[in-house]
């Protein structure tokens, strides 16, 4: 070896240097390869939902200093690729002229606060034993769905019965909640409309067609569809047995506590509601 270095007119040590970079992967390539092992594991962790925005955010949680292109080029490099939703097509709803409230919301989903605005909503998903209805409440402070609750017809105690679960979870002081849906039937009941009037809610209406006005439910709708494989294409259909138990833990296990949501800054509801709380009384307590 030594005269094989003499003829090439290299040192021994850099010829050593050198065959040992050949035969192990250098600092940088090792790196990546732990970097995107952890990749995998969130990428995994969250059943391909995860795109590199939120990845990115969870290894920094987990105190991996790391860049968000260099996450996106190893989840490239690994073929991993986020599943992606289609756009959410809002389908216009015939409204009438009983019972329909003013437009108070004016697509104003930024509210200052927790139990100052919620939107609501149904939604439709076939099932083995045929159509099921979710119907939800959202705080549009956090995204968070503070009441849901799943039937097997559209009436107005469907919504009832989600809104009551919500006020009975959240503590919402007279006058100053503004709940938002569109012109539906259920939302002008009387039984609905007394609801409203007992705790001093103010009600609001979308313009009659306009599924815009309550954009954000409609997403949390089709983004729940999508992850649950529930899209009305899915070629297999779901027991309301096993939907019930999988809304259960997508809705109140994953999305409200665990789920990064681009508009929270990447923290989930309930983190974002936290933060909100220990600011607000860290602020209380300066002087």
């Amino acid at each position: 070896m030594a005269w094989l270095c003499r003829q090439l007119g290299v040192a021994r040590s850099g010829f050593y240097a050198w065959r040992q970079r050949q035969e192990a992967p250098g600092k940088r390539a090792a790196e990546n390869a732990a970097i995107t092992a952890e990749i995998q594991a969130v990428f995994q962790d969250h059943r391909g939902f995860y795109g590199s925005p939120r990845i990115h955010q969870e290894l920094r949680a987990a105190g991996r200093p790391i860049g968000r292109h260099r996450v996106a080029r190893l989840m490239q490099r690994a073929g991993l690729r986020a599943k992606t939703r289609r756009g959410f097509r809002p389908c216009s709803k015939a409204g009438g002229a009983a019972g329909v409230a003013e437009n108070l919301l004016q697509q104003d989903f930024t509210p200052p606060a927790p139990n100052r605005c919620w939107a609501g909503d149904i939604t439709y998903i076939r099932t083995t034993t045929g159509w099921r209805y979710l119907a939800v409440w959202i705080d549009l402070f956090s995204r968070r769905v503070v009441g849901w609750s799943l039937g097997a017809s559209m009436e107005a105690s469907l919504v009832l019965e989600a809104l009551n679960r919500a006020l009975g979870q959240r503590q919402v002081k007279p006058e100053q909640l503004l709940i938002h849906t569109d012109q539906g039937s259920q939302y002008r009941a009387i039984a609905y409309r007394e609801l409203l009037a007992t705790h001093g809610i103010t009600c609001s209406m979308s313009a009659k067609g306009c599924c815009w006005d309550n954009a954000v439910v409609e997403s949390l709708f089709s983004t729940l569809k999508h992850e649950l494989g529930l899209d009305d294409d899915a070629e297999t259909r779901i027991s309301p047995q096993q939907l019930q138990r999988d809304l259960a833990f997508w809705i109140d296990g994953y999305y409200n506590r665990e789920r990064r949501h681009s508009t929270l800054n990447y923290l989930s509801p309930i983190d974002y509601e936290q933060q909100f709380v220990a600011a607000r009384k860290l602020t209380t307590a300066d002087p």
